[in-house]
C-alpha cells in the first residue's frame, strides 16, 4: 500500500461501493439472499451494540464476523458466477473452504481476469482481495445480462416566479386587532367547563362497571365455543421456519442420532455376544484339536527333528567342500591362463623362426644403402674434381704473376 500511494488504504471503501451500486443493480437481495433466507448486508447505527460498521458498504473492506463474510463472500460469488452464464454449485456451510476458493477463482480465470494474489487472502472473507473478485464477477453478470450504462436524464425544472401585489404587503393595524379578536372567541369556543367533564367521567365508569358484570355473566353456550374453538384452531397453529444455521436443529439432530445409535446398538449386540460365543467355543475346538494332533503326531515329530539335523549337518560338509572345490576352480583358472600366454609366445617365435619376411626386409635395405653409397661417392668425385681444377687454376695464376713485370693495382691486395 506504501508504494502505491497514501490512498491505496482507502482503495477497498472505493471498490466495496462499486460492488454494492452492481449487486443492487443485479436485485441481489431479491435473488440471492431472500432464496438462501440470508439477512442482507448490516447497516449498524450508532449505539446499537454492534462494530462500527455505518454503512453496507464496508461489509467486505473491513473485518467484523470472519465466519459470516466469508459464507456471504462464497455465497454472493457463486450466485455471481451462475449469473454470469457458468453453472456453479452453491457453497454449503461445512464445505470445505480451500476447495471453494479454487473453484471461484478457476471461474474468474475462465472470464479473463488476472489472479495475482494467494487464495489464502480470501479465507478471511474480507479486504482488497474479496472486494476485486466480487467486482470482477459483477461486472460479467452485467455484461451476460445485457446491462448497458446510460447518460443521466436531468429533469428541467422551471422556477415559479412570485406575485407580490400591494394590498397583501401592505397590513393595517385594524386588520391586526380583527385577527386578535377571532382568536380569543375561538379560544372561548374551545373552552370546557371542569364540572362538566367530572359529570362526563363519572358517566362514563358507571358504564364500564356495568359492561364488566355484563362480561362476568356470560350467557355463551359451552358447545357452541368449543365448536368454534375447533374451528378456529388450525389458523392458530404458529409454524417456524426451520433455519439449518440454528445451533439448536444441530443439538435436536445430535440428540436424534444417539438415540438411533443407542437403539441400533442395542439390537446388534444381541448378535455381537452370539458371535463372541461362538468364536470362542469354536477356538477352544481347534486347541483341543491341536493338543490331540500334537500327541498323536509326537514319534514323527522327533524323526522330522533328527532328520533335519542330519540335513543341516550335511549342509555344513557340503559348504565345507564346496569352498575347497571353489579355491582349486580358482587355481585352474589361473594355471590355464598362464598356459594360454605360455602358447601365445611360443606360437609368435615359432612363426617368426620360419618366416622369411625379415631377410626380404634386410635385403632391400642393403640394396637401398648400396645405391646411396654409389650417389655419395660420384657426388664425392665432383666435389674433388672441382676442387683440383680450383687448385689448379690458382696455381696458373700464381705462375704468371710471377713472371710478369708489372703487378697490376687491381690485383695488389688480392693474396
Amino acid at each position: 500500500a506504501a508504494e502505491r500511494g497514501p490512498g491505496a488504504a482507502y482503495h477497498m471503501f472505493v471498490l466495496m461501493e462499486d460492488v454494492l451500486e452492481k449487486l443492487k443493480l443485479l436485485s441481489y437481495e431479491e435473488e440471492a439472499l431472500r432464496r438462501h433466507n440470508m439477512r442482507p448486508l448490516s447497516r449498524c447505527g450508532p449505539g446499537s451494540g454492534a462494530p462500527a460498521q455505518l454503512n453496507p458498504a464496508h461489509y467486505f473492506a473491513l473485518p467484523t464476523n470472519p465466519g459470516e463474510q466469508f459464507f456471504m463472500f462464497c455465497t454472493l460469488a457463486a450466485w455471481l458466477i451462475t449469473k454470469a452464464g457458468h453453472p456453479f454449485e452453491q457453497p454449503q456451510e461445512y464445505d470445505d473452504p480451500n476447495a471453494i476458493i479454487s473453484k471461484i477463482l478457476s471461474e474468474l480465470r475462465s472470464f479473463g481476469r488476472p489472479v495475482d494474489f494467494p487464495p489464502s487472502k480470501l479465507k478471511a472473507g474480507y479486504g482488497e482481495q474479496a472486494c476485486y473478485v466480487l467486482d470482477c464477477l459483477a461486472e460479467e453478470a452485467l455484461k451476460y445480462t445485457g446491462f448497458s450504462w446510460k447518460r443521466p436524464v436531468y429533469p428541467t425544472e422551471e422556477l415559479e416566479e412570485e406575485e407580490i401585489t400591494e394590498g397583501d404587503a401592505e397590513i393595517t393595524l385594524n386588520k391586526l386587532e380583527e385577527e386578535a379578536v377571532e382568536e380569543e372567541s375561538d379560544n372561548e369556543e374551545n373552552f370546557i367547563d371542569l364540572n362538566v367533564l367530572k359529570a362526563q367521567t363519572y358517566k362514563s365508569d358507571i358504564s364500564d362497571s356495568a359492561k364488566q358484570e355484563d362480561i362476568l355473566e356470560s350467557t355463551t353456550d359451552a358447545a357452541e365455543w368449543n365448536l368454534e374453538v375447533e374451528r378456529v384452531l388450525p389458523q392458530l397453529k404458529v409454524t417456524v421456519r426451520t433455519d439449518n444455521k440454528d445451533w439448536r436443529i444441530h443439538v435436536d439432530q445430535m440428540h436424534q442420532h444417539k438415540d438411533g445409535i443407542e437403539s441400533a446398538l442395542k439390537e446388534t449386540k444381541g448378535y455381537l455376544d452370539k458371535l463372541q460365543n461362538e468364536i470362542s467355543r469354536t477356538l477352544e475346538k481347534i486347541h483341543s484339536r491341536e493338543k490331540y494332533i500334537n500327541n498323536q503326531l509326537e514319534h514323527l515329530v522327533q524323526e522330522y527333528r533328527s532328520a533335519q539335523a542330519l540335513l543341516s549337518e550335511a549342509k555344513e560338509k557340503y559348504q565345507e567342500g564346496s569352498g575347497g572345490v571353489t579355491e582349486r576352480i580358482k587355481v585352474l583358472s589361473e594355471i590355464t591362463e598362464v598356459l594360454e600366454r605360455v602358447k601365445q609366445e611360443m606360437e609368435e617365435k615359432g612363426s617368426s623362426m620360419t618366416d622369411g619376411a625379415p631377410l626380404v626386409k634386410i635385403k632391400q635395405a642393403l640394396t637401398k644403402l648400396k645405391q646411396e653409397t654409389l650417389q655419395m661417392d660420384i657426388r664425392i668425385g665432383v666435389m674433388e674434381h672441382t676442387l683440383l681444377q680450383s687448385k689448379l687454376k690458382e696455381k696458373s695464376n700464381m705462375t704468371r704473376d710471377m713472371h710478369a713485370t708489372v703487378i697490376p693495382e687491381t690485383t695488389v691486395g688480392v693474396y
